[in-house]
């Protein structure tokens, strides 16, 4: 192609990306909207109007981790049930340093965790670039590891890292048994148990227990304030004292004890304040969806369409169509151009031959939606799509 019609190819790109922005910002109805739709004057007028209640505005603010930045650590603690809690400016940083402690305490830099988690998929091999620490994979199946496979695991690890909920696999997670046996099965084989909790937040239905009891099962607990809770930003990692003494001096060493953190650290409270009460009605509300999703579909005459999981084990899981994942997302602009309604705020990924999925999140907008709501939209959608295939 030539330097002429590279340009025009990705003036196009950029053009549609635009329009699907401005597509998904202008939606008036949606399952949930992602705070990285909102312009910084919108996000400045919600910090400034939330703030009230959540903080003493009066206190004076932070420098180099104190203040408002220590009052989130000591909640976070508390939420789960650990002796401290430190705060990170990323959960990538978070992760990595609350391991390298652990290989230091174990002599092992082994981490074991599976090949969909975060920190192999989206973190560019920082675990082992950066922190020195050597993945290794329990199982490749699109699920948390069992106890057996733990168990019976040929080489010694210091650390099981378990994704809670597994969130490239589907957001799956185990029973509240399997989970059980797990971390019993690690730490026979004397091994520390740490969770990547980005989204532990939304699993307490599923597992039936409160954040603590779950968080006990762990040695350490990562978590993120920027997902289920809809923070600027931000991580944490809890467990006990000296662990999290000596997390925070590598924080210092990886760059993460910037000078101020109020912003980011008090749109977390808020979140914990107002979005994590709500999380267990989000879980069953998406459970309607889902289902509605699944219908409606069927009603449509879509050849074939699959929720996964069946029924959800958080507020998020995905959707598979037999469909290109450009004709999925330009039927997605059309319908939120012309109606104000958007029935999936994310991407379409390919994942075969004319197959995508995508990812649907059941926030607090979602909840205003009925089952009919669903299918109603749902045959709008497949009324856009190439080759009419609705009743």
């Amino acid at each position: 192609m030539s330097d002429t019609g590279e340009q025009t190819a990705q003036e196009t790109a950029e053009q549609k990306r635009k329009r699907r922005l401005a597509a998904r910002r202008g939606a008036e109805r949606v399952m949930w909207r992602p705070p990285f739709l909102y312009t910084v004057r919108e996000r400045l007028a919600w910090l400034t109007e939330a703030a009230e209640g959540a903080y003493d505005l009066d206190e004076q603010s932070d420098i180099y981790g104190g203040g408002i930045v220590e009052t989130l650590e000591e909640r976070v603690a508390a939420l789960l049930g650990k002796e401290a809690a430190a705060f990170f400016p990323s959960g990538t940083m978070a992760q990595q340093v609350a391991l390298r402690c652990w290989a230091g305490r174990t002599g092992d830099p082994t981490v074991a965790l599976h090949p969909l988690s975060h920190p192999e998929v989206h973190e560019r091999h920082a675990f082992s670039r950066v922190s020195g620490l050597r993945p290794v994979h329990v199982t490749t199946e699109p699920r948390l590891p069992t106890a057996d496979e733990v168990r019976d695991f040929e080489e010694p690890f210091g650390a099981l890292m378990l994704e809670l909920p597994l969130r490239d696999a589907g957001f799956v997670l185990p029973s509240w048994e399997e989970l059980e046996a797990v971390t019993e099965a690690a730490r026979a084989r004397d091994a520390v148990v740490h969770f990547d909790g980005a989204r532990l937040w939304e699993c307490t239905t599923h597992f039936g227990r409160t954040l603590e009891e779950i968080a006990g099962l762990a040695d350490s607990v990562y978590v993120s304030f920027y997902k289920s809770v809809q923070g600027f930003g931000g991580a944490a990692i809890a467990g006990p004292r000296t662990l999290v003494d000596e997390a925070k001096t590598w924080r210092h060493r990886y760059g993460g004890q910037l000078f101020q953190q109020f912003p980011t650290a008090l749109s977390a409270l808020i979140g914990l304040d107002r979005d994590l009460p709500r999380l267990p009605e989000c879980v069953a509300h998406a459970r309607v969806v889902a289902a509605a999703l699944r219908e409606g579909f069927a009603e449509a005459g879509v050849p074939w369409a699959r929720v996964h999981p069946e029924e959800p084990h958080t507020h998020q899981f995905q959707l598979w169509l037999p469909y290109e994942p450009e004709v999925l997302m330009e039927a997605g602009m059309r319908q939120a151009e012309e109606t104000k309604t958007a029935l999936f705020s994310q991407w379409w990924d390919r994942s075969g031959p004319g197959l995508a999925f995508t990812e649907v999140t059941v926030a607090a907008p979602g909840l205003e939606w009925t089952a009919r709501d669903v299918k109603a939209a749902v045959a709008d959608f497949v009324r856009r799509l190439p080759g009419e295939v609705s009743k």
